[in-house]
């Protein structure tokens, strides 16, 4: 039988497993682990942002299919891949971890210890199987295919939150930030998947121009890139609530990130309609 932290009530792997962590076991130990996942969930969702960002940017380079292919050649070294496999870490515990503060704070599941115990599992998990699929880099799946399956997930999984929520007394800026959420929770992981499944459609300026003309995928990049950014810059905005004292600071920082998502929102949905 399993024996749990009588202070946090987790599963003493995933306490050993943060306190072995250079860059955050201090901060275990002095704050908590609730403290420690609370903000590893925050600063995982400012990477989401920042991988939208340095997507938008890699594909502006289409239309030019010479300088395009220049940078799938950088990106291809293996330093890159291996900050590119990192990097998905946090970005995918991020989404599963939001699914686990969705059932807690929407569904009132109250197995908190043992949800959390299941995000870093299936965390790791899914780190693995980026791995080999890296590794391997051969497969080929239909993008259209792959998307009839992710995007109505999704799609299902948003709508049933919104069903859960839309009655409550919480704001609708707050409603919405879960429902993407909700949407991100299967999006972010099934995005990382397919990139991988199908590594040679990302490489090619052509048939990356091919896929994103299709009227299928463009709803799912839109719904991607607006769902990330608002979800993204909503939780920004409250970092920066609770961290900046002065109320005249933080309306200019908040004011400075809706600018920011704003132009990456019209950046990024005017990239794929004009493919």
């Amino acid at each position: 039988m399993t024996v749990r932290s009588p202070e946090t009530g987790i599963d003493p792997g995933v306490s050993k497993l943060l306190a072995t962590l250079p860059a955050i076991a201090a901060i275990t130990r002095n704050r908590g682990v609730p403290f420690t996942i609370s903000w590893a969930h925050r600063l995982a969702g400012v990477l989401l942002v920042v991988f939208v960002g340095f997507h938008i940017y890699t594909l502006s380079a289409l239309t030019s299919p010479g300088a395009y292919a220049e940078k799938m050649r950088l990106y291809q070294l293996p330093v890159l891949l291996f900050i590119e496999w990192a990097l998905s870490l946090p970005v995918v515990f991020h989404a599963l971890n939001g699914g686990r503060l969705i059932l807690y704070e929407s569904f009132r599941c109250r197995s908190d210890d043992l949800l959390l115990n299941w995000v870093v599992g299936l965390t790791l998990l899914y780190a693995g199987i980026l791995a080999v699929l890296m590794l391997m880099g051969n497969q080929s799946v239909s993008a259209v295919f792959f998307w009839l399956i992710a995007l109505p997930a999704a799609s299902a999984a948003a709508y049933g939150l919104y069903a859960r929520i839309r009655h409550t007394s919480h704001a609708w800026g707050w409603k919405l930030q879960r429902i993407t959420g909700a949407f991100l929770l299967v999006m972010v992981p099934a995005h990382f998947l397919f990139m991988h499944l199908n590594p040679q459609m990302a490489k090619d300026a052509a048939l990356v121009a091919l896929r994103m003309q299709n009227p299928w995928i463009k709803l799912v990049d839109a719904a991607l890139v607006a769902a990330v950014l608002y979800h993204g810059g909503y939780g920004v905005i409250s970092i920066i609530n609770d961290t900046i004292g002065s109320k005249e600071l933080r309306k200019v920082a908040a004011a400075a990130v809706i600018a920011a998502m704003s132009a990456l929102a019209i950046l990024g949905l005017k990239l794929i309609g004009s493919i």
